[in-house]
């Protein structure tokens, strides 16, 4: 494969300071509910976003999350707390996360600090989950060695008889974060590669924006 060759032109409209909102959060939203609506298909989730984290000794680890909630505080997901993730964040509570809209050209990076949501929140985004998706959760020690499938699926067998008839209970070891943004990216895709970066960054109680060379 010559990667090289690999090349994709982006469509010619771009973004200014004066487009955009003054509260980051509130063009997320915006731009979040055009991706949402402009999804090509179920296969594509639009509010996957990839979330960095790292430990004290400046180990980095990336994956995949979905983006639960956006409030007026920040962003909300939801992991199991004795995971990597969850472990890194219990050491450092700085993460990163990247959205990415390709059929927009678009891009948005967040940075800030973490911290756990309250088990209200966990409790109420828990019990909308399907039923499966519960016992899964329950069932898994996320990140930790496992033999087999089959031993993760008897586990979660045995919590459904367990459990028959009853709601899921909340584990201890499973809930949300909410990440509170310092730092935000709006990145569009321009044709020629010179692209848009607007860049928000927090002044104490206000955000100021500025433009970023590509």
């Amino acid at each position: 494969m010559d990667f090289q060759k690999i090349r994709k032109e982006y469509e010619n409209r771009g973004i200014a300071p004066s487009q955009l909102a003054a509260d980051p959060l509130v063009q997320l939203k915006a731009w979040y509910e055009e991706a949402q609506e402009n999804c090509p298909g179920r296969w594509f989730e639009a509010n996957a976003m990839a979330l960095a984290t790292t430990d004290l000794a400046g180990h980095v680890t990336l994956r995949w999350v979905l983006l639960k909630g956006i409030t007026d505080e920040g962003i909300q997901f939801f992991t199991n707390y004795e995971s990597t993730k969850g472990k890194q964040l219990e050491a450092n509570p700085r993460a990163a996360v990247a959205i990415h809209w390709p059929y927009l050209g678009r891009q948005v990076r967040i940075e800030g600090a973490t911290g756990k949501t309250t088990r209200e929140i966990s409790e109420e985004y828990f019990h909308l989950r399907p039923r499966g998706a519960q016992l899964s959760a329950l069932a898994s020690r996320q990140s930790a060695m496992v033999e087999s499938r089959e031993q993760l699926e008897q586990a979660r067998a045995a919590l459904e008889r367990q459990h028959k008839g009853q709601p899921i209970p909340l584990p201890e070891f499973w809930g949300g974060y909410l990440l509170r943004p310092d730092r935000f990216e709006f990145w569009q895709g321009r044709e020629d590669r010179l692209h848009d970066r607007i860049v928000y960054t927090r002044e104490e109680s206000n955000w100021s924006l500025a433009r970023l060379s590509p």
